[in-house]
Parts: C-alpha cells; sequence; structure tokens
C-alpha cells in the first residue's frame, strides 16, 4: 500500500534571494476560518481569550505565541498556528489549511516588488505593520498581511503558490535589473 506524504504547496523549494529580499515559503501550521453568527461577538471573544487573542478589527491582524488571527472578510478572520478551539454555536468553524499556500518576502525591495502586483498603498504610513487586506496579487487573490517595516506575509490559494512566486520573483528580478541600470 502507497504511504501518502503530506508537502506544502511548493514542496520545500528553497528560499530566493535578490536584491537583499528574500521569498520565502511559510508552513503555517492549521488555518481555520472563523465566521460569527450574527450576535455571537462575546460568545467568539470569550472563545478566544485562552489564545490570549480577540477578534481583529477590519484590515488588521494580531499574534499571540503561535496563534495568529487575520481579518479576512467582514465577520471572518482566518485563526493560523493553533486549533481552533470550541465556538460552540458562536461562529462557523471551517478547516483552510489545506487550501492556502504562505509565501514571506522580507527585505528593502519588498514593497516595490508587491507594488507592481497589488493595487493599495503599501507604504508604511498607510499600511502599517499589523495591517492586513484581501486583494489581488496581479489577477490572483491573496491575504497581504505586513509583518515588520520590511516584511509580509501573504497567503494565496495552493492551486495558485507556484503563480505568485513566479509573479514575485519576476518583480524582484526586475527591480534588480534596473538598480544595475541606473
Amino acid at each position: 500500500m502507497p504511504e501518502l506524504i503530506a508537502k506544502t504547496a511548493l514542496a520545500g523549494v528553497k528560499p530566493l534571494t535578490i536584491a537583499d529580499t528574500t521569498l520565502a515559503e511559510v508552513d503555517l501550521g492549521p488555518i481555520a476560518s472563523v465566521a460569527l453568527f450574527p450576535g455571537q461577538e462575546k460568545a467568539v471573544a470569550k472563545a478566544l481569550k485562552p489564545l490570549g487573542l480577540s477578534f481583529p478589527a477590519p484590515n488588521t491582524f494580531a499574534d499571540k505565541g503561535d496563534a495568529r488571527i487575520v481579518w479576512t472578510s467582514r465577520n471572518q478572520a482566518f485563526l493560523i498556528g493553533v486549533a481552533a478551539p470550541d465556538f460552540g454555536a458562536a461562529a462557523a468553524v471551517t478547516d483552510q489549511s489545506g487550501g492556502w499556500a504562505a509565501l514571506s518576502l522580507t527585505g528593502p525591495a519588498a514593497v516595490d516588488a508587491l507594488a507592481r502586483y497589488v493595487p493599495i498603498d503599501l507604504r508604511l504610513a498607510a499600511f502599517p505593520v499589523g495591517s492586513a487586506a484581501r486583494a489581488p496579487l496581479y489577477h490572483m487573490s491573496m491575504v497581504l498581511m505586513r509583518t515588520a517595516p520590511d516584511a509580509f506575509l501573504i497567503l494565496c490559494f495552493r492551486s495558485m503558490a507556484k503563480t505568485g512566486w513566479h509573479e514575485i520573483e519576476t518583480a524582484l528580478r526586475s527591480l534588480a535589473a534596473r538598480a544595475k541600470i541606473a
């Protein structure tokens, strides 16, 4: 009988560094979508309290230890890195772990590389650390989080992970080539 082996979306591709900016695949562990039912904010807050988290405000995320919660739409968030607590009848919880891939982009060219494909203002003043957005990455849907002044975490559909990697790599190579010319 064949033995199945779980693999990440990019099967452990090695990090890529161009112009002092690194693109890498990240294994975030479990991802659960938490969709609040109407009027259940207090019950959800109670369920998240042992994790040291609260339901995120729009366009934000928060971390506590290995746990992260990121706003993904109205009354919906992704709980990442830990098993979802029992929300009872307060929220619909669905496992999203196999459907998403995560990429980190860190370094001085991160904003400029993303600016080629993401139609939002990613300057630090407009999109500070702790910000999150559902936005397109070129023609793909993604969840974008700013984790440091020069660092982003990108969640894209698993089926589009190679395309997302390719687009960001192309942008980094283009920026590096222009820097050599200038």
